[in-house]
């Protein structure tokens, strides 16, 4: 009979197999494996010959596989009791489910009628009786009584099922996310205890309107909090009922609402511009084209110039629209699609457009805040919040260049075509900022944080600039770049929310500057003529709704703050 190995420093109880090539790494779980009698040949490590084990050593080794068998045995014991048990459980709920088909829930027609009620409207309905619809939140069944949080949207409500009302077909097979109708009479919650709202709702008569799968295709085996990313994205249709991701598109909600408020106290109108559009704002390389009817079109970059032809007819005014960039950008700040809060405004210098950008954000929070339900979602989604305090620091271009080398940020260096220079670790490159430079995106952040709190940085050198942008005039002998009345508005952990400038109001400064860019002026002709037909100074900019919203709910990344959030490869769902 051919031996069993046991090799006590390579071996391996679990995978082994009594090999030489796989040996085990005990004596006695060899012996408890083959029968005590067993031929075996141990060795201490891989460097040794293998030997018969000494008497002592069998001796000691068979009392460790008594040991496993024992163990073995009551192993088994415990799983044939759980098996049975588990049987007994099946059977008894079967049972039970068979039974409850016989039970026929009907609504009580003696009792009051129920006030049909959004559950976020409930306080005022306390000690009545009420019907609500929704979609069950959680659930859990004590003892015959069955608890659900249930969810519509509003808010949030605690209901008991008991009695008849815990024991239907329906009750016993109820999943998560499935839509509901309950009756009942809505009570304060006993003291000493908590619910949603203060109050929990005593059900009498209830009824499901779409249940939801269990088992394998159940929500919470689709959806977890161990889903990967790309999952939680194609999901997104479902990641939108968790708690996090709806108060944060509610939070949303409050925020244009309050961004609306504020500019009508400013009268500042609001209008619709066009998303499809046949001029460039922003540059063509970000341009998202199509065909349109035959003729190129573009998805908008920015609504900037069509505000700018309303301010001789409708005075100051705003929109929130969609804008569309084509960067092939995966950062946490960026998307293909994202909401655009823009504004213009007429006879200003750039002092009052940077007091105003601070005035419409600081009065937008302060709403916010004076809104229970608002005040709410941000505590819950941001505990730490604290509004800005005014004002806002402003730092020219220039001076950020200086703040950024006295405190050692560097950026990564590049060629004349934009590649990164490497060193040779294949390590790009890391050189001191210089007047010129456009200030990267991470060590702009790191100033903001480190800096911690809003930061206008003002002042950008024109040619990392637009070309509608006003120029600031140089001093007789003044040298350096040519710098434009250009602000971006900084905010700690999340970077620029803002970017806005004084626009050319001068005719032929804006023919020379179409000229300078490469572009054709015919197209912009409409726009051309606003310094044509009586021009002014004015100004404007563009806040990224998701961004402020990253920033205000202290959220990673923009891609939370967005319904159907679109970055490069992702259109879906």
């Amino acid at each position: 009979m051919a031996p069993y190995y046991v090799d006590e420093g390579t071996g391996s109880d679990d995978t082994g197999k009594g090999t030489q090539e796989q040996p085990y790494q005990s004596l006695a779980f060899a012996l408890f494996s083959h029968g005590q009698d067993s031929a075996v040949l141990i060795r201490k490590d891989a460097s040794g010959t293998y030997e018969e084990p000494t008497q002592s050593a069998l001796k000691k080794a068979k009392k460790g596989a008594d040991g496993l068998e024992k163990k073995r045995k009551k192993a088994e014991e415990l799983a044939e009791r759980e098996a049975k048990e588990k049987k007994e459980e099946k059977e008894r709920r079967e049972k039970l489910i068979e039974e409850s088909k016989k039970i026929v829930l009907q609504e009580d027609a003696s009792l009051p009628k129920a006030k049909k009620a959004k559950i976020g409207s409930l306080a005022e309905l306390r000690g009545q009786r009420v019907r609500v619809f929704g979609w069950v939140h959680r659930l859990r069944d004590q003892k015959g009584i069955i608890f659900i949080v249930l969810r519509d949207g509003t808010g949030y409500l605690q209901s008991v099922l008991s009695g008849n009302a815990a024991q239907t077909y329906d009750a016993l097979t109820l999943t998560l996310e499935s839509s509901v109708e309950l009756v009942g009479t809505l009570q304060p919650v006993p003291e000493g205890k908590t619910a949603p709202g203060g109050h929990e709702l005593i059900v009498d008569y209830w009824k499901v309107h779409g249940a939801a799968p269990g088992a394998e295709d159940s929500f919470s085996n689709r959806l977890n909090e161990k889903s990967d990313p790309s999952i939680l994205a194609d999901l997104r249709h479902l990641v939108l009922r968790g708690e996090t991701a709806s108060a944060i598109l509610k939070l949303r909600a409050a925020l244009l609402s309050s961004f609306r408020d504020s500019y009508k106290a400013h009268t500042i109108l609001e209008v619709t511009p066009p998303c499809l559009v046949q001029t460039q704002v922003e540059g063509g390389a970000t341009l998202f084209k199509l065909d349109y009817y035959g003729q190129p079109a573009f998805l908008t970059q920015s609504s900037q110039l069509y505000l700018e032809t309303c301010l001789p007819s409708l005075g100051d005014v705003f929109c929130v629209q969609e804008s569309f960039r084509a960067e092939n950008s995966h950062t946490r700040r960026h998307l293909s699609e994202y909401t655009h809060l823009e504004a213009e405004l007429a006879f200003i210098n750039f002092d009052d457009l940077m007091s105003h950008i601070e005035n419409i954000i600081c009065e937008t929070i302060d709403r916010l805040l004076q809104d229970p339900t608002a005040a709410a979602l941000i505590k819950q989604l941001n505990p730490d919040f604290k509004p800005p305090s005014r004002p806002f620091l402003r730092l020219s271009y220039v001076d950020a260049i200086k703040w950024l080398n006295d405190h050692g940020i560097q950026h990564e260096a590049e060629d004349a075509q934009g590649n990164v220079i490497k060193d040779e670790n294949g390590n790009p490159r890391m050189v001191d900022h210089a007047i010129g430079d456009d200030i990267a995106e991470a060590a702009e952040r790191r100033m903001t944080d480190i800096l911690a709190q809003p930061v206008f940085l003002y002042g950008f050198p024109a040619e990392l600039k637009a070309f509608y942008m006003k120029k600031i005039d140089k001093a007789e002998g003044e040298t350096g770049p040519v710098c434009t009345e250009s602000c971006d508005l900084l905010m700690p952990g999340v970077g620029e929310i803002v970017g806005g400038s004084m626009r050319i109001a001068d005719i032929d400064e804006l023919i020379a500057a179409y000229k300078r860019e490469g572009i054709d002026p015919s197209p912009y002709y409409w726009f051309t003529d606003q310094r044509k037909y009586g021009t002014c100074e004015h100004g404007g900019y563009g806040l990224g709704v998701e961004r402020f919203l990253a920033w205000l709910g202290n959220r990673y990344t923009v891609r939370e703050c967005s319904l159907y959030p679109r970055w490069p490869g992702r259109a879906t769902p």
